[in-house]
């Protein structure tokens, strides 16, 4: 029989990592994948049962990204909607979720602890983060995690005050950084936070009585700018319902939370009973009780990135990610606000983000990605959308990865930058501007096939550019493309990157250029389960030397690696099948 002393003797659990990543949304998740793929071991410390942030089920917001024809995020992001696709034709919520929960749960090198908040942080000294304490809800137990690196994935910058690190919170004064969108006067004030509708079609009439505490929306006249009819629907998760930039989006988080629910349910109540808005048959599916946030404390780096940086496109030397959404800015006011819910100022896409926004400028072990990197409020506008945040932690990741291996500070990871972009461009993550470095071994080699376009397997783009062109090799099914080496010698492993299709629908009555993934959101009764993207090289198989050392008839993912580990004098890749079109597009054969 347990005693009161027997609990409290095993009430705090003492455990050691590398690296510390608190905040398991996608920006947290991506981090923590990436370093434990480079051979780290990694904690993860999410405050949720499951991960995913805003991208998961208990917000649903759609992970949106950078703009424009082959700007599509890829690296990890990628690699996740891609199984998703692949196992969930229809887009339902519970199938994300667990392709998510499945990336980080078994992923080899993560200790994951879910439902686990931190708390505290204990300083080893002034600068320089030891320890940091967590509670878990559902065990009812303490942790305190010791870690050489801490990456804070969290969002609200959970460690920033226990820390001491330095960050920002609201809008910064026009003249601070020249920002021609900031308000002329500083102030605290933020984007608001939203609490989400689903809606579904039945083909029945459905009734709707509000709850009692539901606000009432009688007119029009705060809604006349905002889309709310069934023919709005499916490019519209009521993103609008959004309020609290007025207050702190953190200490006021639970009446900030109140007020959302009676808006949306007032909102619902306006569309079913206010008016003839064409949702008789329309029935509310689902309302999220967790609100998305979408803007707090901001941590400050070695470099702040401001609206000149974005708006001139992001030529820094040490970029390591990029962004490509609008300069997208809510009024702190959300609903309440007359007018439009936000403006768009111009962005071009893509603009750089450099390392400088990824560690703290004076606590010397801490990193961050996601909306909280060093960024003012008008550049936070864009960079704080899930695509951009989801290539952010992975860079980050990789970078915490390489620092340990040189025994650096993430800092002192600056004199390695040609190796951290080079690490990051092999895990399919585009830094434009950039090319990726192809062994001697493989450019050496004699390459043989039918494509006029064989070259490209080895040019180091991987997509389609502006300045390059296609960059990929159209290979007819079956036939194969060949490297002879100079002479025998030992290779490690082949790389390839299949076709995806970065351009890719992703919205029922096309939507230009949004990309609604990884789930809908309203659903009519007519919608039809989604194809996989067509361009994907489904069968191929990899010879060495003659003898077939890999053959699959159920390839989904754009990055594939495959292990070698032999003497060998020439290769061959055969494409056999793709999930429609008539040649397999590859954008990548090469090998070190």
């Amino acid at each position: 029989m347990k005693t009161h002393l027997d609990a409290e003797k095993g009430h705090v659990h003492r455990l050691k990592t590398e690296i510390c990543v608190v905040g398991g949304g996608l920006a947290g998740m991506c981090a923590a994948i990436a370093a434990a793929r480079a051979g780290r071991q990694v904690i993860l410390i999410h405050d949720r049962p499951m991960p995913g942030g805003n991208a998961s089920s208990e917000v649903r917001m759609w992970p949106m990204g950078a703009h424009g024809r082959n700007r599509r995020e890829t690296g990890l992001f990628e690699e996740l909607l891609l199984e998703n696709m692949y196992r969930n034709p229809t887009r339902n919520w519970p199938l994300w979720d667990s392709v998510m929960f499945e990336a980080v749960r078994f992923q080899k090198g993560i200790t994951s602890l879910f439902n686990c908040s931190v708390t505290d942080a204990v300083m080893a000294k002034e600068g320089r983060i030891a320890s940091v304490s967590a509670w878990q809800m559902t065990t009812y137990r303490r942790f305190t995690v010791e870690a050489e690196l801490f990456i804070d994935c969290s969002g609200d910058s959970i460690l920033a005050v226990p820390s001491g690190a330095r960050f920002r919170m609201g809008r910064e004064a026009r003249e601070d950084f020249g920002e021609s969108i900031a308000p002329e006067t500083g102030d605290a004030k933020t984007m608001g936070n939203s609490c989400l509708l689903q809606l579904r079609e039945t083909p029945n009439k459905v009734p709707y009585s509000p709850p009692a505490w539901a606000r009432s929306l009688p007119d029009e006249s705060l809604l006349e700018t905002r889309p709310h009819r069934p023919d709005q629907f499916v490019d519209n998760n009521f993103w609008w319902l959004e309020l609290g930039g007025e207050q702190d989006t953190i200490e006021d988080a639970e009446e900030i939370r109140d007020e959302l629910l009676k808006l949306a349910f007032g909102v619902w109540d306006h569309i079913k009973n206010r008016g003839d808005h064409g949702a008789e048959t329309w029935d509310l599916d689902w309302a999220g009780f967790l609100p998305g946030k979408r803007e707090s404390r901001r941590y400050e780096g070695d470099h702040i990135l401001t609206q000149g940086d974005v708006q001139s496109g992001g030529h820094f030397e040490d970029i390591v990610a990029y962004g490509g959404w609008p300069i997208d800015d809510h009024p702190p006011a959300g609903f309440e606000a007359v007018g439009h819910p936000n403006v768009n100022h111009y962005s071009p896409s893509p603009f750089g983000i450099p390392y400088g926004c990824l560690y703290s400028a004076n606590v010397e072990n801490l990193m961050f990605a996601g909306r909280n990197i060093s960024v003012t409020h008008a550049a936070m506008a864009s960079s704080r959308v899930m695509g951009t945040c989801a290539i952010l932690g992975q860079a980050a990741g990789i970078a915490a990865s390489l620092a340990l291996e040189k025994g650096v500070l993430p800092r002192g990871v600056n004199q390695f930058m040609p190796e951290l972009q080079e690490r990051i461009m092999e895990e399919d993550l585009w830094l434009p501007r950039h090319k990726r470095s192809i062994s001697p071994l493989c450019t050496e080699a004699d390459l043989e096939t039918e494509a006029e376009d064989k070259e490209n397997l080895r040019n180091g783009i991987d997509r389609p550019t502006d300045e390059e062109g296609d960059n990929g090799c159209f290979l007819p099914l079956g036939k194969s493309v060949c490297y002879t080496l100079k002479e025998e010698s030992f290779v490690r492993e082949v790389r390839l990157i299949f076709d995806s299709d970065l351009n890719r629908e992703t919205v029922r009555g096309g939507v230009e250029e949004l990309h609604f993934e990884p789930t809908m959101c309203n659903r009519p009764c007519s919608m039809e389960p989604y194809e996989f993207p067509t361009t994907m090289t489904r069968a191929f198989e990899l010879r060495v030397d003659g003898k077939i050392i890999f053959r699959t008839e159920d390839n989904h993912q754009r990055l594939v690696r495959i292990p070698v580990n032999r003497t060998a004098k020439k290769l061959e890749l055969i494409p056999l099948a793709t999930f429609g079109d008539e040649r397999a597009h590859v954008f990548s054969f090469d090998f070190k």
